[in-house]
């Protein structure tokens, strides 16, 4: 079994700051990219920053220069810093994995989700 769990949400002011984090555990042979992704009521979930396990990030044009992800493969962990949050950015923030387990099979892994709220 493999499991990720999100954790780091919460409410915060506009303007403010909230750094999420993801634990990826259990029957884990390799990751490769990791991702986070939000949905908003009303919306489709969206991708907003990826990683691959070398570093190299992407960032949709919403959060490009506020947010900022980042992992550490031997720990099989990743965070999203969040900075400026403004009132478009709450949503329930998933982190996502590719991971191959230990019958060396790949699947898409996903967090339950983490709610983020900004409101003065």
């Amino acid at each position: 079994q493999v499991q990720l769990v999100e954790s780091g949400g919460g409410l915060v002011q506009p303007g403010g700051s909230l750094r999420l984090s993801c634990a990826a555990s259990g029957s884990i042979f390799s990751i490769n990219t990791m991702a986070w992704y939000r949905q908003a009521p009303g919306k489709q979930r969206e991708l907003i920053a990826i990683v691959t396990p070398s570093g190299s990030t992407n960032y949709a044009d919403s959060v490009k220069g506020r947010f900022t992800i980042s992992r550490e493969n031997a720990k099989n962990t990743m965070s999203l810093q969040m900075n400026s949050l403004q009132p478009e950015d709450p949503a329930v923030y998933y982190c996502k994995a590719d991971i191959r387990n230990t019958q060396r099979i790949w699947r898409g892994y996903w967090g339950q989700g983490t709610q983020v709220t900004v409101s003065s």
